[in-house]
This record gives C-alpha cells, sequence and structure tokens, in this order.
C-alpha cells in the first residue's frame, strides 16, 4: 500500500468546504415560512365612513371605504416621503405639490409613483391594516 502524503492544511480546507457547503443544501431546501405580518391599526369597519377616510397620523395611513369594498393607503409620498394631507377628493403633498385621488394615483407630480396599498383583512366586524 502506497502512503500519500496530505497536509493538515488542506485537510481543514477540504473540511470547511464541505461543510459550509452542506449548510447551504439545507438553507436551500428547508421551505420557507411566510412571515407573520404586524397589525397597524385595528378598527371598527362601521367607524370608516363611506366615501371617506379615518385618518391614522402616527401610522401615516388612511382606511378608505368606497362602493367597491375597505382598502388603506399610506400617506407617505412617493416623491420625498412627505405626509400627505387628505383633503375631501384627494391627498396632496404640503412639500411640493403632488397631488394623488382617492384610489392613490397620481393625478399632477412631482410624484411618479401612487400611494402604496396595504394589506387590509377584515372579519368579525373589525378592519386590520397589516404592515410588513
Amino acid at each position: 500500500m502506497e502512503n500519500v502524503p496530505q497536509s493538515r492544511r488542506k485537510f481543514i480546507t477540504t473540511l470547511t468546504l464541505l461543510l459550509a457547503s452542506g449548510g447551504l443544501l439545507v438553507r436551500y431546501l428547508k421551505p420557507l415560512t411566510p412571515a407573520r405580518r404586524r397589525v397597524l391599526v385595528s378598527v371598527a369597519a362601521a367607524d370608516v365612513p363611506l366615501n371617506g377616510a379615518l385618518v391614522f397620523q402616527n401610522e401615516r395611513l388612511a382606511v378608505m371605504k368606497d362602493n367597491n369594498g375597505v382598502y388603506a393607503l399610506s400617506l407617505v409620498c412617493t416623491h420625498l416621503g412627505c405626509t400627505v394631507t387628505v383633503t375631501e377628493n384627494s391627498f396632496s403633498c404640503p412639500c411640493h405639490g403632488s397631488l394623488f385621488n382617492r384610489q392613490g394615483k397620481v393625478e399632477r407630480g412631482p410624484a411618479n409613483g401612487p400611494l402604496g396599498r396595504l394589506h387590509v383583512v377584515t372579519e368579525n366586524g373589525m378592519i386590520q391594516v397589516l404592515g410588513a
């Protein structure tokens, strides 16, 4: 039998690579569990006026109800992040004059993207707005 010399450094390197590869393999074979979203706002459905808005300044969001259902919009302007002001028929940015309609779409720039829609869950007469 022939004795093949192997250095300790080469053995440790090979062992390290095998362990790292095994760790990565386990990471990608393990199914991901969806992250639980945290509740930003919880409000009674009866408190949200039809064709109106219930504004939560601290959370920078508005809960809206119309004939199509309930939805929530972020009050963060997509231009530079100012908090938009809620008016009767629109949202306006006091910083640079952007104007958004009731669905959050841009009516007048400089903002180039709509207001963010937030995930809403309605059950047992309660509306919950969920964040990331």
